[in-house]
């Protein structure tokens, strides 16, 4: 149950961030324009240690992660849904009952759970680093997580280059360093296993270059820790002092074993994988020295939640670059937009956060729906469809890009609601609304001139049934648009859908 916070005390927003290996939480104050971050919680989870070889997680892993919620939610009880943001990463992604883990959660925690691709996983990391280092110009930020690594190259808060790989400390310590048993060989063929997987962008890297190299997140964290424990205490990572730590880790043969100065308990199991990795990472990227940014995931969401009240939300950006490299028309795709966005409002006049989201879901997909058109016309909304679904969309976590594929795709011809995607963080009937406002609206502008479409009034009953009423005559005087709604009526008919139109 969540409550109105007053209006006294500063806004406080909470960050969660569902890892590979530990969930964490981070809670902050929003003061004048910066924020404070006021507590910090994290808990080792082990979750990708729960995925067997279908992708399925174990009930164990399951309820790992669900009782780590229900401690979390009793920090974020009394915090406003829009004021909480949990993103799910690589693990989640990969896992394919991630409905049962989200299903289980929401019993514990009320806030919704966002499936994040790996390349706005990568994106919200560079944000959160960018926002607590001070201007250091153009930067290059790795982050190795239990699943996946990130690396991004920028400048400032513009982040140019994106990649996530399945590169990541649980999964190679499962598969280089099984039982805890470290050897020489299985180390080096880790290294080797780190350098092919980036070795398709290792030169586009270079190239590019960096003034500064900065580790986020765990994996990174506990090798500079260890590098201070060894004596050097700026705890700066070098290739030298890389190497250094290497050779005092090959000296013991088991994880359970290792004694370094530094290194956690809890970090153990997985240090010697991570270690490769960043040494993978070094020799594939040329890296000289990396220091460490306390910035990375959960500040980035902290400070993009504040930021979509001061700046330009950057899906609109993301859909503006999209539209313009697909060569959309864009005067027609207001036009649809327009009307799409004015029947939704009609159909769901309740106002609320969810409401505005999706509002904005349907606008950003009016905008796109044609993207198809640049491989064809026939079959053009599916090919829609595929782009929004596998292009990387900054600022869009997986449902919402599903939404807007989803919209593509049904925007017109066949309704074979049969393939409709499940969705987590939206009920169903909601992306139906959204489907026949998109539909009409292409419908009425489907003869794609200036001509302004004249006064209708939609009513929606409590069974969903849709009626339009155009001007008298207004149906007579345009027999082929008259037309297209009667084929549209009978497409809606073959899905119990009900749409009635009169002038």
């Amino acid at each position: 149950m969540t409550h109105p916070q007053s209006k006294n005390k500063p806004r406080e927003i909470a960050a969660v961030d569902l890892g590979s290996n530990s969930f964490h939480m981070v809670v902050a104050r929003v003061v004048g324009e910066g924020l404070q971050i006021v507590s910090r919680h994290k808990q080792r989870v082990r979750l990708a240690a729960g995925l067997d070889e279908q992708h399925r997680l174990s009930d164990e892993a399951i309820r790992r992660g669900v009782e780590c919620l229900a401690m979390f939610a009793e920090r974020l009880n009394g915090l406003d849904m829009e004021n909480v943001r949990i993103a799910a990463t690589h693990t989640l992604r990969q896992a394919r009952n991630v409905d049962t883990f989200i299903e289980r959660a929401r019993q514990v925690l009320p806030y919704p759970i966002e499936i994040i691709s790996g390349e706005e996983e990568a994106r919200l990391i560079y944000m959160g680093v960018s926002h607590t280092q001070q201007n250091v110009g153009r930067k290059l930020v790795i982050d190795i997580g239990g699943g996946s690594t990130e690396l991004v190259i920028g400048d400032n808060f513009e982040p140019a280059l994106v990649n996530s790989k399945r590169v990541g400390c649980v999964s190679y310590n499962e598969r280089f360093f099984p039982k805890g048993n470290i050897t020489p060989k299985q180390f080096a063929a880790a290294q080797l296993a780190t350098q092919q997987k980036l070795e398709s962008l290792a030169s586009q890297y270079r190239q590019a270059s960096w003034q500064v190299a900065l580790g986020a997140s765990g994996t990174i964290k506990a090798i500079r820790e260890v590098i201070i424990g060894l004596g050097d205490e700026d705890g700066i990572i070098t290739r030298k002092r890389l190497d250094n730590l290497i050779e005092k880790l090959l000296k013991f043969k088991n994880s359970d074993s290792i004694d370094l100065p530094g290194l956690s308990a809890d970090r153990q199991p997985v240090f010697a994988a991570g270690v490769a990795i960043l040494s993978g990472i070094f020799d594939a990227l040329a890296i000289e020295s990396m220091r460490f940014s306390d910035g990375a995931l959960r500040e980035g969401l902290l400070y993009e939640m504040e930021d979509r009240f001061q700046r330009t939300d950057i899906r609109g950006r993301t859909t503006d670059d999209m539209a313009a490299r697909y060569n959309i028309d864009l005067s027609h795709a207001r036009r649809v937009q327009h009307t799409a966005a004015y029947f939704y409002a009609q159909a769901e006049p309740d106002k609320g956060s969810k409401k505005a989201e999706l509002a904005g879901l349907l606008n950003w997909a009016a905008l796109l729906h044609e993207v198809g058109l640049s491989i064809g016309y026939p079959g053009y909304h599916k090919h829609s469809a595929y782009i929004l679904r596998n292009t990387n969309l900054p600022g869009f976590n997986q449902e919402q890009q599903t939404v807007l594929a989803t919209l593509a795709r049904f925007h017109r011809k066949a309704l074979k609601l049969n393939e409709m995607p499940k969705f987590t963080l939206f009920k169903p009937k909601l992306i139906e609304t959204l489907i026949c406002a998109l539909r009409l609206a292409c419908v009425l502008h489907s003869q794609r001139n200036d001509e302004a479409l004249p006064e209708i009034d939609l009513s929606v009953d409590k069974k969903g049934a849709w009626q339009l009423t155009f001007p008298t005559g207004w149906l007579q005087e345009n027999r082929l648009l008259a037309a297209d709604l009667e084929a549209e009526k009978q497409y809606w008919q073959s899905v119990n859908w009900t749409l009635t139109f009169s002038d």
